[in-house]
């Protein structure tokens, strides 16, 4: 691939999953649920996105985010597993286009920002910016986060000092923040499961979408709850 990203598992694995981080992490903060896919028999790629990871953002629709991760895609190079977490669900969602008709696609929505409205957008984009003004230490983190491992605030801590802060532009120019439009027209090949701390994110008079709220679990559920994520995986049809 020609763009940053982080690979675990080998090419040749009978599976394949795309992770899509969130707002201010890097295609490294996925290392625990990497590891588990591995150990299920995945090969699995994480990319950095636009502003993230060192990267540079000079396009901030959630288009180009897509756009960007087009490559990822060439010579019909499918997934069996794309999960997005944050931020990260509209651009997976934003992926649909590029998915091959001819092969079943599970996405995994983890926590997702789908639907925003301006007071929303207004305190996200304030917090994004606290955290780059401030960055925590991993100390810091762990202290914030007792369910979190020592490695995952490492991680936390290098998504957010390698943030292109010129990317909180996003915040400004997707409006409105609203992926009920693709969530409603789903291809029947895709099939989308929605885990979320909050029941109040869950979308409205979306069909064949499976939700599950995680009581007492917050925000980051792939640090807190990993389980949920790949329990959310179908079972490769041999195992069925």
């Amino acid at each position: 691939m020609s763009h940053s990203a982080s690979q675990w598992g080998f090419p040749t694995a009978s599976r394949r999953a795309l992770l899509i981080h969130g707002m201010t992490m890097c295609s490294n903060s996925w290392e625990g649920i990497a590891q588990l896919l591995v150990a299920d028999g995945f090969f699995v790629i994480a990319p950095n996105l636009l502003g993230h990871g060192g990267r540079e953002c000079t396009s901030y629709r959630i288009s180009d985010f897509a756009e960007d991760l087009r490559p990822y895609f060439a010579m019909d190079t499918s997934y069996d597993v794309i999960i997005g977490h944050s931020f990260g669900c509209l651009v997976t969602l934003s992926l649909l286009p590029f998915l091959p008709k001819t092969k079943e696609t599970t996405m995994i929505l983890v926590d997702s920002a789908l639907e925003l409205e301006e007071k929303k957008i207004n305190i996200f984009e304030n917090m994004v910016l606290d955290w780059t003004a401030n960055v925590r230490t991993t100390e810091e983190h762990m202290a914030e986060n007792p369910a979190w491992s020592r490695r995952d605030c490492v991680l936390r801590t290098l998504g957010i000092a390698t943030f292109d802060t010129n990317t909180v532009k996003v915040f400004r120019q997707n409006t409105p923040w609203s992926s009920n439009g693709l969530l409603k027209n789903l291809p029947p090949h895709v099939k989308i499961t929605l885990l979320v701390s909050n029941p109040e994110s869950i979308p409205r008079d979306i069909e064949r979408m499976n939700t599950k709220v995680l009581t007492g679990i917050g925000h980051w559920i792939q640090y807190e709850c990993p389980d949920a994520i790949m329990d959310a995986i179908p079972l490769p049809r041999a195992k069925l």
